[in-house]
């Protein structure tokens, strides 16, 4: 797997049991893959308005929205654009999302899901399946 793709809200701003950490687990976790090389892409269902929060801008290769686009999740045209703009084919990309449909909208389009149930549960599955350590 050499691309990332999450979701924004329920994902990288699930703080999980650490309230006192400096960012979200998952923030931080996206920030180490991209040092080791993985791409990374945000994809969000928000409106053309929204943009990510402020210093976010350098951890992703890719930031799209629906509103941009024009399409939104689950539609697996959205996922394959994810790809596209990353210069992957959608096989090589991990998408990660709080809510079922979207996952499997994302492997309906040929990438490997992860449901996003709890911070330690997708941390380990983001280990295995990019075979970069993401957490200190």
């Amino acid at each position: 797997m050499r691309g990332l793709v999450l979701d924004f809200g329920g994902v990288l701003t699930d703080l999980g049991d650490d309230h006192t950490a400096a960012e979200p687990p998952l923030l931080a976790a996206t920030r180490q893959a991209r040092h080791q090389g993985i791409l990374t892409a945000m994809l969000s269902n928000a409106d053309f308005l929204w943009r990510p929060p402020a210093g976010w801008e350098d951890l992703f290769d890719v930031v799209i929205t629906s509103g941009e686009v024009g399409m939104a999740k689950p539609d697996r045209r959205i996922y394959l654009l994810a790809a596209e703009r990353l210069g992957l084919p959608a096989h090589e990309c991990v998408f990660v999302d709080d809510l079922a449909v979207n996952v499997r909208g994302a492997a309906a389009a040929g990438m490997v899901g992860v449901h996003h149930q709890s911070v330690h549960s997708t941390l380990e599955e983001l280990e295995t399946l990019l075979q970069v350590p993401l957490q200190s």
